[in-house]
């Protein structure tokens, strides 16, 4: 019993301090200009920090600041790597050799080589 208590304890410290340490991680990436996500799925740029009031100016569209507590910050966003423009690019409805692809989910195909009338299920 002590030892499954002893087992219990050290993973709540164990999880308590990873917990800080990605905490610490996150508010030393908080720096203005950066792109972030809130708690509740709002993204935008941070303008400033006030760090005595617990404060940020998160700028989430051209113009629009709103005030936000300096924890609801859920996580910085990181830029994505553009793939290279030298690769390239398959018209939409075409493979790379040329050759349509299949039919898009409910679109029908003409099928030029057969008389048949619509069967019954056919919309």
């Amino acid at each position: 019993m002590l030892v499954v208590l002893a087992a219990l304890v050290f993973f709540m410290f164990r999880n308590s301090r990873k917990r800080q340490k990605d905490q610490a991680a996150l508010q030393a990436q908080m720096v203005a200009g950066a792109e972030v996500m809130t708690n509740f799925g709002m993204h935008g740029t941070i303008l400033s920090i006030d760090e005595e009031a617990n404060k940020v100016a998160l700028e989430i569209a051209p113009g629009t600041v709103v005030q936000l507590h300096r924890q609801t910050i859920a996580r910085v966003i990181e830029p994505t790597v553009a793939e290279s423009e030298d690769a390239p690019v398959a018209e939409i409805g075409q493979d790379t050799a040329g050759v349509m692809n299949e039919p898009e989910f409910g679109q029908r195909v003409a099928d030029a080589d057969t008389d048949e009338e619509p069967k019954k299920g056919d919309a």
